[in-house]
């Protein structure tokens, strides 16, 4: 398989924001792992008064061991390895910017190419009609001609709002670093509570595309255990089970293998014909 700008794990940054990009805590939650298992260290941190309007993203006071009050404020961080670590990535994780998003992409950029970097791997996570039952669904772009090609993925036809995700990686682009972005689909249902079933989801896929491992078991048990909780409360609502049932079957007929293409939308179709049944405490 040839090479590519993801083929050197510590020359790849990966890039996770809180918030809009964020569904259930998936991305932030994976880019917070990799950076405590691989023990990174905080090489720079964005100064929160240039990009942050704290009406939108407020500090939080929280108590310290010595009974003090601290103010903790939103933050950016580039966290790296230790010199010689040629397996571990560089991570960029915080809350996403609320402010000057394009003076923030340049100065992260400038960052990317002081560090060497050569490829980007963007992690998000989207609300989703889909069943919490089934795998988590990652799909898996780039505008990148190679990276498309060893990993047969699509490039994006997407028009519409965006977050600083997209910003990042159109800047990044410009001055020659190709990025792949990778979105876990969660199901919107359950959209107040993390989701550690799709944070699972996008290590995996990061192990498959770039090689960077991760300690998961502690992971696995908790997404089973966060199914199990869906299903119990599922159990106690008719209305979320039938809604449920008509995920699993519309997802269950698109990925059999004798599907065709004819059947998938057919099945689509009545699925979005029973929607109005969906638990009305859904409604967006």
């Amino acid at each position: 398989m040839s090479e590519t700008p993801l083929s050197d794990p510590s020359k790849v940054l990966i890039v996770a924001f809180e918030g809009w990009n964020d569904a259930g805590d998936a991305a932030s939650d994976a880019a917070d792992i990799l950076v405590e298992q691989r023990d990174l260290s905080a090489l720079t941190q964005v100064d929160p008064e240039e990009y942050f309007d704290f009406q939108l993203t407020r500090p939080l006071v929280e108590q310290g061991s010595d009974g003090l009050r601290y103010l903790k404020w939103p933050d950016v961080t580039l966290f790296g390895p230790d010199a010689g670590d040629v397996e571990s990535p560089y991570v960029l994780t915080g809350q996403e910017p609320s402010r000057l998003w394009r003076s923030f992409a340049s100065a992260m950029v400038d960052h990317a190419l002081a560090y060497g970097i050569e490829g980007i791997v963007f992690l998000g996570a989207m609300l989703a009609d889909v069943p919490h039952s089934r795998a988590v669904r990652v799909t898996a772009t780039s505008n990148d001609a190679a990276i498309r090609e060893k990993y047969d993925i699509e490039k994006s036809t997407y028009e519409g709002p965006v977050g600083v995700l997209t910003v990042l990686s159109l800047a990044a682009a410009e001055v020659g670093i190709p990025a792949v972005h990778l979105w876990a689909h969660v199901p919107h249902y359950v959209h107040t509570a993390p989701s550690p079933k799709a944070t699972l989801a996008l290590l995996e896929r990061l192990e498959q595309m770039v090689g960077i491992v991760s300690d998961r078991e502690e992971l696995e048990a908790e997404a089973t255990s966060w199914e199990e909780g869906i299903d119990a409360l599922a159990a106690e609502d008719d209305d979320m089970t039938a809604y449920i049932d008509q995920l699993e079957q519309a997802r269950d007929a698109a990925d059999a293998p004798e599907a065709s293409g004819d059947a998938i939308a057919q099945e689509f179709e009545k699925y979005l014909q029973s929607r109005p049944d969906r638990p009305s405490s859904n409604e967006s």
